[in-house]
C-alpha cells in the first residue's frame, strides 16, 4: 500500500489541474485493420482444474483411474459404502490399452449392499435436474445397481435410481442411467453413491472403469461444458479463443506433451497425460470439445501444435523433428480437412463431417522460456521455419504464428519472419500495463496478445512470491489502458486474450483469473476484470479513426473507430488512471461529421469507493465494481460531454439500440459470491 501511495503522489504532482480533456476523432485516416477488429477472447488450458473440475461438466473425479509416470494410480475422492474394500486392479484384460487400471469392489457375504462414493470436485452441485450417468462393470452379476446422490455431512440421500445389471462374467459392459433429484441439496458437499448385492456375483466383487456423471450441459452437448462457466465466457462477448494452452501443450517432457490425438474418440479410448499443473488429466474436454466450444461461441480459434520443446527444456533436434511436423499437418486436416481425407474423415467419424474453420495455427508455446537461450535458438533456427514451410505449403491460406514477441521484457531482442504474427504475453504490474499503450504504435511485425493479465502490484514483479489474491481494480484499469492502445493498433494486432481464464478456489495455482468458481454454480464469480474486458468487447471496433487532444495521453487514455457491423456506429474507449488525486475529469468528445443532437450509449465503470486494491471477494459475494449506461447528447458542436472519476473505464457508442446482436449481449447484474463448500 505505501508503494501505491508514493505512485499516487507523485503521479498526481506531475498534474497541474484537472481541467477538461477535448478529444477531436477524425472521420477517416486511421489505422488499416487488416484483420477487421483486435478481437477480445482468452485462453484456456487445465490450469486450476478449470477444465477437469471446471468448465468441463464431468463431476466424478478420478473417473477411470488414469496415471503416468509422473502421478501414479491411486483411489483418489473414492470411499468404500459398508466396509466394501477397495483395490486398484491391472487386469490382465483391462477396459481398454488406454485404461489399463480399474477398481476392484469387494463385499462381504450377509452384510447387505456394499459399494463406493466418490465426492466428485470437491462436492457436487445437487438439483432437481436430469443427470446422466455411466459406468464399466467386468464380472457377472444378477441383480440391480443402486446409483444415489447423497450428502456428505448427513444421511440425506437426495435421489437415486435403480440400473438393472447387464454384467457377465469375462466382459466389460457399460450401464447407463438417468438420475432425477427429488430436492435440492442445501451446499454442495455432496457424493455419487454406487452399490450392488455381492451375493448376486460369482466372486464377491466386481471391476468397474470409466465412472461417469453429468448435469445437463451447455447447448445439451455430450461430454460437454459445465452451464454457469460457458455462460459466464459467452457473456464476456469474446470473438476469439486459444487453446490448447499454453504451457500443457508443451508437457513436462518431449514424451509427455499434450497429444490431440489421445484426446479424441470415445472416452474409453482416451489415456489422459501428465499434466504441467501437479494433477493427470483426463482429456475428456479434448480436441473436438475445444472444437465444439468455439463453434458453439461463435468464435474463432487460434490452435497451437507442439513444437518439439517441453517445460523440462527438452528440445528435439533438427533430425528427429519432421514427425512432429507430419503430426501439426494431421492435426490441421483432422479440423479442417474435406471429410474424403484420411483425418477429415476421423473427424466425420466423430460426429462432425464438415470442417471446422481454421486460419490461425501457432507453433509451439513461449520457446523463448522453457528451454532458455538454447530454446529460443533451435526454435529461430530450424523448429519454426520447418513447421511455417510445411504448414504454409500445405495450407497457403493459414496465418502461421510465432510464439514470441519482438521485445518481452527479456535481454535478447526478438525477431521473426514478416509473413509470420508473434505472440505477446505481458504479465505485468498496473504502471507497466499503462506504459504498454504505445507498445505497437512504431511496431513493424504483426502481433496476437496472447496473454494478458495485470498480476503483479505496483512495485516489483514478484514472481518468487504470492500473486495477488483476485484482480483488483487498479490492476484492471491498467489492463483496459493497456487493450485501449492494442486495439488502436488494430493493423499490428490480430486479438487480445485474458490468460489464465477460470479458477477453481479448492485447487489452484495462479491465482489472477477471470472468473472464479466451485462445485455450487451460483457461487461462480465474475471478476473485476471480466466487467471491463466485457465492456470493451461488446463495442467493437472494426476501423480505427485519428484521435488527437492537446492534453495528450494521460491521466486519460483513449481510441476511437467505427464498428462496419453496426451500421458504421461510432466508438470511444477511454480510462483515468491513477493521476487526478481523485478529482474527477471534464471529457469532451467530438466526432467529425457528428450533428447536434445525435445520441450515444456511455457504458462507465467504475469503483464508488475509489479503492485501488478492490477486488471481487468471492468469499463475501461483494462486487465492487458499478457498471452504468446512460444515453448522452451531442451538444451544439456536434461533442458529447461526461465527467469520468479516478480510476474509472468508459465506452461511448452511438449504436445506441441493441443492433450489436451476438457482440452486445448486456451484462448481467451483481454477480453471485463464492461461499466456501461446507
Amino acid at each position: 500500500m505505501v508503494l501505491l501511495k508514493q505512485a499516487l503522489i507523485a503521479a498526481a504532482a506531475c498534474i497541474a489541474s484537472t481541467a477538461a480533456v477535448t478529444i477531436d476523432v477524425g472521420a477517416s485516416g486511421g489505422n488499416a485493420t487488416g484483420y477487421g477488429q483486435t478481437r477480445y477472447g482468452f485462453l484456456h488450458e487445465d490450469i486450476n482444474n478449470s477444465g477437469d473440475g471446471g468448465i468441463y461438466a464431468e463431476l466424478i473425479r478420478n473417473r477411470a483411474f488414469q496415471y503416468s509416470r509422473k502421478y501414479p494410480v491411486s483411489l483418489d475422492a473414492y470411499r468404500p459404502i459398508n466396509g466394501a474394500k477397495l483395490s486398484i486392479q491391472m487386469l490382465d484384460e483391462p477396459l481398454s490399452h488406454a485404461l489399463p487400471a480399474s477398481m476392484r469392489v469387494r463385499g462381504h457375504a450377509g452384510k447387505g449392499a456394499v459399494g463406493f462414493q466418490n465426492e466428485g470436485y470437491w462436492g457436487m452441485d445437487v438439483k432437481r435436474q436430469t443427470y446422466t450417468g455411466s459406468f464399466w462393470v467386468r464380472g457377472h452379476y444378477e441383480g440391480s445397481f443402486t446409483a444415489s446422490l447423497r450428502s456428505n455431512l448427513t444421511d440425506a440421500v437426495f435421489g437415486s435410481t435403480k440400473i438393472k445389471s447387464k454384467s457377465v462374467a469375462g466382459e466389460w459392459v457399460e450401464h447407463k442411467y438417468e438420475l432425477v433429484p427429488k430436492k435440492d441439496a442445501p451446499n454442495s458437499n455432496n457424493t455419487l453413491a454406487i452399490t450392488f448385492d455381492p451375493a448376486g456375483t460369482n466372486s464377491g466383487h466386481l471391476d468397474f472403469n470409466l465412472i461417469s456423471l453429468f448435469p445437463p450441459t451447455f447447448k445439451n452437448r455430450r461430454n460437454g461444458l459445465r452451464i454457469d462457466l460457458a455462460e459466464a465466457l459467452l457473456e464476456f462477448n469474446p470473438s476469439v479463443i486459444r487453446f490448447p494452452g499454453g504451457n500443457m501443450l508443451e508437457g513436462n517432457t518431449n514424451r509427455s506433451y499434450w497429444d490431440w490425438k489421445d484426446s479424441i474418440g470415445p472416452l474409453r479410448y482416451r489415456p489422459g497425460f501428465a499434466g504441467v499443473w501437479d494433477y493427470q488429466q483426463t482429456h475428456g474436454l479434448g480436441l473436438v470439445e475445444y472444437l465444439e466450444w468455439a463453434e458453439d461461441f461463435d468464435c474463432e480459434f487460434v490452435v497451437a501444435v507442439y513444437a518439439g520443446l517441453s517445460l523440462n527444456g527438452d528440445i528435439t533436434p533438427r533430425s528427429d523433428l519432421q514427425p512432429f511436423i507430419d503430426d501439426a499437418l494431421n492435426e490441421i486436416e483432422f479440423i479442417r480437412g474435406p471429410a474424403d481425407s484420411p483425418w477429415g474423415a476421423r473427424r466425420a467419424e466423430l460426429g462432425h463431417p464438415e470442417p471446422f474453420k481454421l486460419e490461425y495455427v501457432e507453433v509451439g508455446n513461449e520457446d523463448w522460456l522453457a528451454g532458455g537461450l538454447k530454446g529460443w535458438d533451435t526454435y529461430r533456427k530450424y523448429r519454426f521455419p520447418l513447421f511455417q514451410k510445411a504448414i504454409q505449403a500445405a495450407y497457403p491460406d493459414i496465418e502461421v504464428l510465432y510464439s514470441g514477441a519482438t521485445t518481452d521484457g527479456f535481454p535478447q531482442t526478438h525477431s521473426f519472419p514478416q509473413d509470420a504474427i508473434g505472440d505477446y504475453h505481458p504479465y505485468r504490474e498496473p504502471d507497466w500495463l499503462v506504459r504498454e499503450y504505445n507498445r505497437f504504435d512504431n511496431e513493424t511485425l504483426r502481433h496476437i496478445v496472447g496473454e494478458v493479465a495485470a498480476v503483479h502490484v505496483n512495485g516489483g514483479i514478484r514472481w518468487e512470491g504470492d500473486l495477488y489474491d483476485f484482480p483488483w481494480w487498479i490492476g484492471t484499469v491498467g489492463e483496459a489502458i493497456s487493450m485501449i492502445g492494442y486495439e488502436r493498433n488494430a493493423d499490428r494486432v490480430l486479438g487480445t486474450f485474458f490468460a489464465p481464464v477460470l479458477r477453481n478456489m479448492n485447487r489452484w495455482q495462479w491465482s489472477i483469473t477471470l472468473i472464479q468458481f466451485a462445485a455450487d454454480p451460483e457461487l461462480t464469480t465474475r471478476s473485476t476484470s471480466w466487467y471491463i474486458w466485457s465492456m470493451f468487447a461488446r463495442h467493437p471496433i472494426t476501423e480505427t479513426l485519428p484521435v488527437s487532444s492537446e492534453a495528450g495521453f494521460g491521466p486519460v487514455y483513449y481510441g476511437a473507430g467505427r464498428d462496419s457491423t453496426r451500421d458504421r456506429a461510432l466508438v470511444w474507449k477511454g480510462a483515468v488512471y491513477n493521476t487526478t488525486n481523485n478529482a474527477d475529469v471534464p471529457i469532451k468528445v467530438a466526432f467529425e461529421g457528428v450533428e447536434a443532437g445525435t445520441k450515444a450509449q456511455l457504458s462507465m465503470a467504475t469503483q464508488p469507493d475509489a479503492d485501488p486494491w478492490a477486488y471481487n471477494d468471492p468469499f463475501t459475494g461483494v462486487n465492487v465494481v458499478d457498471v452504468t449506461r446512460r444515453v448522452v447528447t451531442a451538444n451544439a458542436e456536434g461533442a458529447f460531454e461526461f465527467v469520468m472519476p479516478e480510476l474509472s473505464v468508459a465506452v461511448l457508442d452511438t449504436d445506441v439500440g441493441d443492433g450489436g446482436g451476438k457482440r452486445r449481449r448486456e451484462l448481467p447484474g451483481k454477480p453471485p459470491g463464492f461461499r466456501p463448500v461446507q
